[in-house]
């Protein structure tokens, strides 16, 4: 599995992770061979949450990597109404004991909430003394907000922002993705396949997608993981549903993209005009 270094941490982290979401939804014992055959593949960035199925998918999550802990780079959230410096120890203290392990890789602010951030930062700089985390990150920031969380902590203490990324939702590549350049914050998108709309072959930009998979002959999964994770600073975290599925998204970094492969990807998923950042 490609890895890169994640953002300033000097830590070499898969170009393609893992992520949770929804996986409470999932049957349970093709969830865990879905994540264990991932890690058996090398995508040992493995994002989960607080929030996941109201804690359900952090106890899945431990329950697949048991006995395997050393192997993971290990990710989950805060959600924002436990934000407060109390409430994001204790919040991390039920993160740990849910996942059955004593520290988590990263940590982040689920998105921007009421709590003041200094609080939250606090706390998260309060756990990396303790030994509780590595490294803490924010998930769904604006570059505005991001440049609030530089003013309070400094540089170089942001380790990474996880935003939504997919084909047709790449608002982040116009001003969040320069900004995690300059300021060596990983970009981890998540949802890379559109969380249920991913281009169907029959529509325009499908076709384009489907016609460049089959010259390479993967699938336009693959593709778009490929295209979504060309920057040095951009990661995906993408689910499988299944160990095949799993077998695909590690693949994907392998796929070469030609620069015209990339003019016609770029053109069938145009960047949009307006940089809101996109939220699920």
């Amino acid at each position: 599995m490609k890895a890169r270094e994640f953002g300033w941490t000097g830590e070499q982290v898969p170009v393609i992770g893992q992520g949770t979401w929804k996986m409470e939804q999932d049957d349970p014992k093709r969830a865990i061979e879905a994540l264990r055959r991932g890690l058996d593949l090398g995508m040992r960035h493995v994002d989960t949450a607080e929030a996941y199925g109201s804690g359900k998918v952090e106890e899945l999550v431990g329950e697949a990597f048991r006995g395997r802990r050393d192997e993971v780079f290990l990710a989950s959230k805060v959600k924002p109404s436990n934000a407060s410096y109390e409430g994001t120890l204790r919040a991390c203290e039920r993160s740990l004991k849910r996942l059955g392990t004593d520290h988590l890789d990263l940590y982040l602010l689920h998105w921007p909430g009421s709590h003041p951030l200094e609080d939250t930062l606090r706390a998260f700089e309060a756990l990396v003394d303790a030994g509780k985390i590595r490294f803490w990150g924010l998930s769904n920031f604006d570059v505005g907000e991001l440049d609030e969380a530089v003013s309070i902590v400094g540089e170089e203490r942001i380790a990474c922002n996880q935003v939504l990324h997919h084909l047709r939702a790449r608002q982040v590549e116009n001003l969040l993705l320069p900004w995690c350049e300059r300021h060596r914050v990983a970009l981890v998108g998540y949802s890379p396949f559109g969380s249920g709309s991913f281009p169907s072959p029959r529509s325009v930009d499908g076709r384009v997608l489907a016609e460049i998979a089959q010259r390479h002959q993967v699938t336009p999964h693959q593709v778009a993981l490929r295209f979504l994770t060309r920057a040095e600073q951009a990661f995906a975290i993408p689910k499988a549903a299944s160990a095949e599925h799993a077998e695909q998204n590690a693949a994907a970094p392998e796929l070469v993209l030609t620069s015209d492969e990339r003019r016609q990807l770029e053109g069938a998923f145009p960047l949009p005009e307006d940089a809101t950042l996109p939220v699920i």
